[in-house]
């Protein structure tokens, strides 16, 4: 007695499936993020370099944060700021320099973070108290 086996059968694939070519274009759009100068991101630390740390952001290229940007202590060193895989806010200060990257700031979007905070204690009549870490030429960064 002899008994035959079979392939297993290879799933057709039509060329027609993907849809349209704007079908196609719209489900690629959505995968794409977009940002502009000025936005507030997150995203993922992937790499640290002594000049500039990555981020994953979601966008076409890694985010960059320049060294200078990521604290608002002065000459620090990034592996002292973030470690790989943390969670950082970023403020997009460029959205592709001449090598097409998204320039990013950690220091700007605290900034930011912290400004917002301080208005809004302002308007329910409240105090802000700080600490001074630095004096500077026109006064005192807080």
């Amino acid at each position: 007695m002899t008994t035959a086996t079979t392939a297993p059968a290879t799933k057709q694939v039509a060329i027609n499936d993907i849809g349209s070519a704007e079908d196609f274009m719209a489900a690629v759009e959505k995968t794409l993020k977009f940002f502009n100068d000025g936005d507030l991101i997150e995203g993922t630390v992937v790499k640290i370099d002594r000049d500039e740390v990555l981020l994953d952001v979601g966008y076409k290229t890694e985010g960059v944060i320049p060294s200078r940007e990521l604290s608002i202590k002065h000459d620090v060193d990034p592996n002292e700021v973030v470690n790989v895989g943390d969670e950082v806010e970023a403020l997009v200060l460029q959205k592709e320099d001449k090598e097409g990257r998204l320039i990013l700031s950690k220091k700007r979007a605290q900034y930011e973070r912290a400004w917002g905070d301080v208005e809004k204690i302002k308007e329910n009549d409240g105090v802000v108290t700080g600490q001074v870490i630095e004096v500077v030429k026109g006064g005192l960064i807080v």
